[in-house]
């Protein structure tokens, strides 16, 4: 009996110890890799255009508003664009978009997470590139989609969307640039 008692107490010391160690050291949360982004945060302003079938563009502008959230953890992308609807001069919201970008340390890989007004979601991979990011997706029908971010070097972003049917051949269907204003 005493020999079990001993073992109970050294068992409760042992995990005691464990979790006084674990809670001392706070888990990583790969706020290191997400400060790379950093440059994103801020309000943003501009317009650019999309062509939703071959020759047929329309103009649009708004705004993307990033921001940090959980302390650096991750950050929030929000963006709200207007354009005309065909055959008027009436402005409404043809982009209504959050997106969360975040970081997997156990896997090495940024995320984006977006959810559109219309309850579409897509989740992603995201690639730093020189001066921005990157992030795609591929449709059901088999398309692959690709957005490509850089800040230029007057400070602006400019993004651009390209399709492919085949992962070599690229069309442009988005062209974006926006100002900082915050």
């Amino acid at each position: 009996m005493r020999y079990f008692r001993s073992a109970i107490y050294g068992f409760a010391i042992a995990i005691l110890s464990t979790l006084a160690v674990s809670a001392q050291a706070p888990a990583s949360t790969g706020k290191t890799d997400m400060k790379k982004l950093d440059f994103l945060i801020g309000e943003w302003k501009g317009g650019g255009w999309v062509e939703y079938s071959p020759g047929k563009r329309e103009s649009f502008r708004g705004t993307e508003t990033i921001q940090s959230k959980l302390d650096g953890a991750v950050i929030q992308v929000e963006g709200l664009h207007y354009g005309k609807t065909p055959g008027s001069d009436k402005e409404v919201v043809i982009h209504n978009a959050l997106g969360i970008l975040s970081y997997d340390e156990q896997a090495r890989l940024y995320h984006f997470h977006a959810w559109l007004a219309n309850g579409r979601f897509t989740k992603a991979e995201v690639k730093l590139i020189e001066s921005g990011w990157q992030w795609g997706y591929s449709d059901p029908r088999g398309t692959t989609v690709r957005f490509t971010i850089r800040i230029t070097e007057k400070g602006d972003w400019h993004e651009i969307g390209e399709y492919s049917l085949d992962g070599k051949t690229w069309r442009q269907f988005f062209d974006m640039l926006m100002h900082r204003v915050k």
